[in-house]
């Protein structure tokens, strides 16, 4: 147990987010240290043991589900990195259709059959209407060779049809679906991911409706407490709705992260694991999708869960500071703020993700494709205020030197 002066200077997001979107402190991350006490640093709730890793309860699923997960993507090496997740204590696989990652995991479960009852898989799809889902389900499982998923995930609401599917989380036929899914059995739960720049509205709905199990959500563990997005989590929270961190450390230069802040070094810590440390913080969210290219940054990631204890205040701030100062190439805290103030209707927020996955992820194929899906009104950016656009940003992203680079690479 922490001493009382620890205990004062341990925060959940709520308590460090008062501080508003602009504090940018100069605390110290000097006491992000022992990892034999990680169990004792979260909630009741979080339990670990000698070779899993540490987990949290998913919202009134009742399930615990490890803090860490694996999001996967089709590459050659992923056999491997399926078993050394494994090995390395996670139990929490996160896949979609889109990902063409299904095959190698079925592979994997049907090498391995007995993996299968300790693990939370996880797969999406992407539904015209919700009722579509019952049917993409059987394709999913198929994909997967499996006769049941844990949870099913409706991809990316929000972003081919905002004005319809913002309804989607309280409407009649997305209940009527999850209840029809979960009654047949071949997925326990059912839930939605979204990173549209609205998805505080998208999360309210899902917080009315009552009926969503779990939501994975683009997430920034610096959002100012009385934000929009942050309110809606709480709403989400509040409603038993399960929380999913994605999109939360992508975009960053790391090294340049790691030379702001030396001490981190000092304390064993790498920036990325860090910035795990401090998504972790906020125990609203019971796990952390990480998209891991190599058996390095799962053994990296893995043992940054393993020595977790809550961040300080100062500590995230002075991360905070260190990220914004790098140049990051995402902002996981968009709203579309950017492109009001530049006064234009390029999706300035999507170009630069898109631009993150091709350079910081490697998924190249996909992040063209998904520019080339763009309108042309959403992709042309020629005549923006960008130097207004970066000053709304929460994390102040040089457009003007990422876009071309988006339109170079991307187009």
């Amino acid at each position: 147990m922490h001493d009382r002066q620890d205990q004062e200077t341990q925060i959940n997001r709520r308590g460090f987010l008062g501080t508003g979107a602009g504090a940018l402190a100069v605390g110290t991350a000097a006491s992000l240290g022992d990892g034999r006490e990680a169990a004792a640093q979260t909630k009741s709730k979080t339990t670990q043991s000698a070779v899993l890793l540490p987990k949290r309860t998913l919202g009134r699923t009742g399930v615990e589900v490890s803090m860490l997960n694996l999001g996967t993507w089709l590459n050659p090496g992923l056999d491997r990195l399926l078993r050394f997740a494994w090995a390395n204590g996670i139990r929490y696989i996160d896949t979609a259709k889109s990902y063409k990652s299904e095959p190698a995991i079925g592979r994997w479960l049907q090498a391995m059959p007995e993996v299968r009852k300790q693990l939370f898989l996880v797969t999406k799809d992407s539904p015209s209407t919700p009722k579509q889902l019952i049917e993409q389900l059987d394709q999913r499982l198929a994909a997967l060779q499996t006769d049941y998923v844990d949870l099913i995930f409706i991809h990316h609401v929000g972003d081919h049809d905002f004005d319809v599917e913002v309804e989607w989380p309280k409407s009649k036929e997305f209940k009527e679906t999850a209840e029809a899914i979960r009654k047949s059995g071949k997925a326990r739960f059912v839930g939605f991911s979204t990173h549209h720049p609205n998805r505080h509205q998208i999360l309210q709905n899902a917080a009315q409706g009552g009926f969503v199990d779990v939501i994975m959500v683009q997430n920034n563990p610096w959002t100012a407490a009385g934000d929009k997005m942050n309110r809606a989590l709480d709403a989400c929270h509040k409603a038993g709705i399960g929380l999913i961190s994605m999109k939360q450390v992508a975009g960053h230069d790391l090294e340049q992260v790691g030379k702001a802040i030396p001490d981190l070094h000092e304390k064993g810590l790498k920036p990325y694991q860090a910035l795990l440390h401090a998504i972790w913080t906020d125990e609203r969210f019971s796990s952390c999708c990480v998209s891991m290219r190599n058996t390095e940054q799962i053994r990296e990631n893995a043992e940054a869960l393993r020595m977790f204890k809550p961040m300080t205040k100062a500590e995230i701030e002075r991360l905070r500071d260190a990220c914004i100062a790098a140049g990051p190439t995402l902002c996981a805290d968009c709203d579309g703020r950017c492109s009001q103030a530049a006064c234009t209707s390029a999706e300035l927020g999507n170009l630069t993700r898109f631009l993150t996955y091709h350079d910081h992820h490697g998924y190249r194929g996909e992040a063209r494709r998904l520019y080339a899906e763009l309108s042309d009104a959403a992709r042309n950016w020629t005549g923006a205020d960008l130097e207004a656009a970066r000053q709304a940003c929460p994390n102040k992203l040089d457009f003007a030197k990422l876009l071309p680079r988006a339109d170079q690479v991307l187009g």
